[in-house]
């Protein structure tokens, strides 16, 4: 299981067409160091967008793939390309920045038109990802039969997009289970929260067979926003998955870093990580006083505090145990 995190592309629309150097700069340092390495960035409307579809955002595609130079030996790093913009020009440029893969994107039942660019990007070496937009106005089998036709021009991975935050879970698994068994590359699942299920509907997917999840961090894309990072790993690694994502730096960077600049644009996470931190541990949030008066004193990790000692009691943790995890915390 991978999450790609579309920050860097989908989060941009929260606040225009793309982020600053400075916010690209503080995303994918802060997702390097919470070990989540498979990164689209750049124009949120695709490369090729600035100039073609006016998508004015702070940099040009050249300015945004000179900023990530010292980053593509840590993270697999690509960027979105609309379909009628994949094109000889915009491929070539992605690889003489050394982009990891170009993704494009069309909408359901559009997919002949992007056969030509599959090819040029496999022939220039890259990785080809695959979004189909709006994937729930075809049904499942019909989808499945364009996902086929599009692994057949030589496409590495493909995405389910549900880009009106439509589908429930049981569609969503009616969707990936019938694509799983029609094509043999992998198989992604992208959700918007416009119902609020942007969570189940990415647990949904990975029980049928997806093997990618998109996700943002704070929640950040268009609309209603993405499956939040934060919430993913914490719900999959719930589930046993992920274990190589860093939870607690991820939080940490939200909290001191990432959360105080989305602040200065009125952006605010749907979920902030105490509460996050309240879900996954199973800990009522009547207990925090005692428990943040506890780390301040120990001076320890309150999130980590809240985890070990409700592993050992959820229903009414005492001062004195919540103490004694602290104590051992500090060893």
């Amino acid at each position: 299981m991978k999450l790609l995190d579309c920050t860097l592309r989908d989060g941009a629309n929260v606040i225009g067409k793309g982020f600053d150097a400075k916010l690209t700069i503080m995303m994918i340092e802060g997702l390097i160091r919470s070990n989540i390495k498979l990164i689209e960035m750049g124009n949120c409307l695709g490369i090729g967008a600035y100039e073609a579809n006016h998508s004015v955002s702070p940099l040009t595609d050249k300015e945004y793939l000179e900023l990530i130079q010292p980053y593509l030996s840590q993270a697999d790093i690509g960027m979105f390309m609309g379909v009628k913009n994949a094109n000889e020009k915009h491929i070539e440029l992605g690889k003489r920045y050394h982009l990891n893969f170009l993704r494009i994107g069309a909408n359901a039942g559009d997919g002949k038109a992007a056969c030509e660019g599959i090819r040029l990007v496999k022939e220039y070496g890259m990785t080809c990802r695959y979004s189909m937009m709006k994937g729930y106005i075809l049904p499942p089998e019909e989808l499945a039969r364009e996902a086929a036709m599009l692994e057949s021009c030589g496409l590495d991975e493909i995405t389910i997009m549900d880009s009106a935050g439509t589908m429930l879970p049981d569609q969503v698994k009616a969707y990936v289970s019938a694509m799983v068994k029609k094509v043999k590359i992998p198989v992604g699942f992208h959700g918007h929260n416009n119902l609020g299920l942007s969570v189940a509907n990415a647990l949904a997917a990975k029980e049928a067979g997806a093997e990618v999840l998109d996700c943002g961090l704070m929640g950040m894309a268009r609309s209603a926003g993405n499956c939040a990072t934060e919430l993913a790993v914490a719900a999959l690694q719930r589930q046993g998955e992920l274990k190589d994502a860093d939870l607690y730096r991820l939080l940490d960077f939200i909290d001191q870093e990432l959360a105080p600049a989305m602040s200065e644009y009125g952006y605010r996470a749907p979920v902030i990580p105490i509460d996050l931190i309240y879900g996954l541990s199973g800990c009522h949030s009547s207990f925090a006083g005692l428990f943040e008066e506890t780390a301040r004193e120990k001076q320890v990790d309150l999130y980590q505090l809240i985890v070990k000692v409700s592993a050992i009691d959820q229903k009414a943790p005492t001062a004195e145990l919540i103490r004694r995890i602290a104590d051992e915390m500090r060893e």
